[in-house]
């Protein structure tokens, strides 16, 4: 089975369901697509009733649906999913699993009577599924950064692909969008949002401040990758402005890396759109807008938790997890989903930030030189005409400071075969391994067999080979998750209830 984008399969089952009438953000992207629904609905939660739906889902099918930032039960998900597959069976109309999924999230949505939905795009937009909301339904689109990615279904370029995901604009509707990195993206999409007759909005910026303890609380002033019980960086201040308020919104962001700041400011963007473009007033009744506040909206962002996204656990003696047994001594990781060259330069620059400040914070307490330990454990999907070389070389241009010491080992394996993807496969370890050694050599690398089933404990044995690195007197470690979500899913399997640390 392939993908075949079209929507005459989805509306035409569509047609047979009880029409889809809830307000929606929806959200297009490369990369940063999903953080941006979950800051989004975390900052529309507080005032809102709001349904979500993210793909693919991380753990299981019920968390890419969620009601108020919870999960939806098996039941629900089930009731709605028979009348969804019964449809599709009597009208014959051949529905591709994701397309039966959406179908399914609207479902559930509609009939929860949610205020509001924030909706991930899956792939591209134009052409996919969820872009068969009725236009009296969207509330704002938005365009979150966008690379090269799929480019076999959308495009040879990053002009093509941004075309595509700027096709769920619609008429009389604000569209937003956030950062680019590449500068022909802008004219393409205005073009586009200019021809169905939407409105064209660029995102604004989220600022940066200096810690205020007035405002943000003590602030923890140190850090160590090593450190028991170890305690994750804390989480950036943050300044925007909405022009309905005459100060600046101030908040402590609990997501880490400086492409979240991006995501951040597109979230916040729309927010701002909402409360302010005619549209969006008309929508919205005048006495429910003035519920939103500087307060709610800072406690909305103060509350945004993704999961797999640069998200830091312990695992080893004392974890929840009996899966981790095999790990004699603690052992912190960093679990993130980059899967593409962009995601994964993002990675990069965020260790190279906790490598140099981990590097400070050891200089200020002692004289001896920080020895950093990072170990990599990975797995890509096979995505031509992305190549592993393209994706894995960001992750091992590490910036250190003077003064002291990196050491690089990696361990590569296969994830499990996401459910209902059969098109979904993983790269050989062999072959990320032959890579790895290319650029990176003298790195020391683990590798599973290439026919090993995944879910015969290769995880668990890779991180296992990770904590039997060493510890030593004075090295600061972390191992890092990286590669695929599926892979992130496969840990966070493991590790059970999956709450950050």
């Amino acid at each position: 089975m392939s993908i075949d984008l079209t929507l005459d399969r989805v509306r035409l089952l569509a047609s047979h369901l009880p029409q889809f009438k809830r307000l929606t953000c929806h959200i297009a992207g490369t990369n940063g697509k999903g953080s941006v629904s979950s800051i989004l609905s975390s900052i529309l939660h507080s005032v809102f009733t709001v349904g979500r739906y993210n793909s693919p889902h991380l753990v299981s099918i019920y968390d890419c649906i969620t009601i108020n930032n919870k999960p939806i039960s098996p039941a629900t998900y089930a009731a709605a999913r028979k009348e969804v597959e019964e449809a599709n069976d009597r009208f014959d109309t051949k529905a591709s699993s994701f397309e039966l999924l959406t179908l399914t999230a609207l479902l559930i949505f509609e009939r929860a009577k949610l205020d509001v939905v924030v909706i991930e795009v899956g792939l591209g937009g134009r052409l996919d599924a969820t872009n068969i909301i009725p236009d009296d339904a969207i509330l704002v689109s938005a365009l979150a950064s966008v690379d090269l990615d799929h480019q076999a279904f959308l495009g040879s370029t990053v002009e093509a692909i941004a075309k595509e995901k700027a096709g769920i604009a619609r008429k009389d509707k604000p569209f937003v969008m956030g950062v680019q990195k590449h500068a022909g993206v802008e004219q393409v999409v205005r073009s586009t949002v200019s021809d169905v007759g939407g409105d064209f909005i660029s995102g604004q910026a989220v600022q940066t401040r200096p810690w205020d303890e007035s405002i943000d609380g003590p602030e923890s002033r140190t850090f160590s990758l090593s450190a028991e019980p170890f305690k994750k960086p804390p989480a950036q201040p943050i300044s925007f402005n909405i022009p309905v308020y005459l100060s600046d919104i101030l908040a402590l962001f609990p997501l880490h890396g400086r492409h979240q700041l991006d995501n951040l400011g597109l979230a916040l963007s729309v927010v701002s759109t909402i409360l302010t473009h005619p549209s969006c007033r008309k929508a919205i009744a005048f006495h429910i807008r003035c519920e939103f506040t500087m307060d709610t909206i800072a406690r909305g962002i103060a509350s945004t938790s993704w999961p797999g996204r640069l998200s830091f656990h312990t695992i080893g003696p004392g974890a929840v997890s009996s899966h981790f047994q095999q790990i004699t001594r603690p052992l912190h990781t960093l679990v993130d989903g980059a899967h593409n060259p962009a995601s994964s330069a993002a990675l990069g620059s965020y260790v190279s930030d906790l490598v140099s400040l981990a590097t400070r914070s050891q200089a200020a307490d002692s004289q001896t030189q920080a020895v950093i330990r990072l170990t990599y454990v990975l797995s890509l999907s096979d995505s031509p005409p992305k190549t592993p070389k393209e994706t894995l070389t960001p992750l091992f241009d590490i910036k250190h400071p003077a003064g002291s010491s990196l050491q690089l080992n990696v361990a590569v394996l296969r994830f499990t075969p996401p459910e209902g993807m059969p098109w979904v496969k993983s790269v050989s370890p062999a072959l990320l391994r032959d890579t790895i050694c290319a650029v990176a050599p003298g790195v020391e690398v683990w590798c599973a067999g290439d026919d090993e089933d995944p879910r015969s404990g290769s995880l668990v044995r890779a991180l296992a080979w990770a904590a039997g690195r060493g510890e030593g007197n004075d090295v600061q470690e972390l191992v890092i998750v990286a590669g695929s979500l599926y892979l992130v899913a496969d840990f966070y399997r493991l590790l059970g209830a999956g709450t950050t640390v």
